[in-house]
């Protein structure tokens, strides 16, 4: 099975916790999985540890593997670090970026902006991704960019979430203009408080996303029927 087939699979994986095919506490059989996308429990198990990796899932003694469970004030929090990895990266791109840092940049908010002219939420969220990690590059500092990274892919399926919000894809893309005329600018103050902002939960948005979490256990509550 190649690297990329792998990744597939840790995809699909993912993807069903995150569209709630699998609930919080649930358990992820090696085998029925095996069987399911029919290849050996091998790579499957190797998915599960990424997906663990990523906070997604927990590999527990005598239980194996079994969908993550986060509480509301955890996710919180976890927002509130996120949100300083991204500011700091910003302060330090600004300072720090490179040409060949401009350039990667500049592709990946174009790349954005196709799909936000597409209308494509699903491709957004994932070049979405891959502008954050320009800036985490482009901050020339190894340790912040691999925390921001892990951290960043622990959060996923929960940023999917704020994709829901109406209009969220236009207003992420104007803040995106916004972080990207700041570093382009050598702005670190202004790159790193439009940053902060850009991910940080709070005001409205603090509501919004406490009742789409709540819609999102109702549905998978109402989805899994009797125990």
């Amino acid at each position: 099975m190649t690297k990329t087939s792998r990744n597939s699979l840790r995809d699909q994986i993912e993807g069903e916790i995150i569209g709630g095919q699998y609930l919080p506490g649930q358990r992820l059989d090696e085998l029925s999985l095996a069987e399911r996308f029919g290849v050996s429990r091998t790579p499957v198990r190797e998915a599960l540890m990424q997906l663990a990796s990523m906070g997604l899932v927990e590999i527990r003694p005598r239980r194996g593997a079994i969908v993550a469970q986060i509480g509301t004030e955890r996710l919180i929090q976890m927002f509130e670090v996120m949100a300083e990895y991204e500011s700091m990266a910003g302060r330090l791109a600004a300072r720090r970026h490179t040409d060949a840092d401009r350039a990667l940049i500049s592709e990946r908010h174009a790349a954005c902006a196709d799909a936000v002219e597409r209308n494509d939420s699903a491709r957004y969220y994932e070049e979405n991704e891959a502008f954050h990690f320009a800036i985490y590059a482009a901050s020339h500092n190894e340790f912040l960019r691999e925390q921001a990274t892990a951290l960043h892919r622990r959060l996923k399926p929960y940023r999917r979430l704020r994709q829901r919000f109406r209009n969220r894809m236009h207003i992420s893309f104007a803040e995106h203009q916004q972080i990207v005329d700041a570093i382009f600018a050598m702005d670190g103050e202004k790159a790193s408080e439009v940053l902060r902002n850009h991910i940080i939960i709070q005001g409205e948005q603090f509501s919004d996303f406490i009742a789409s979490l709540q819609m999102d256990v109702q549905a998978r509550q109402a989805g899994s029927g009797p125990a």
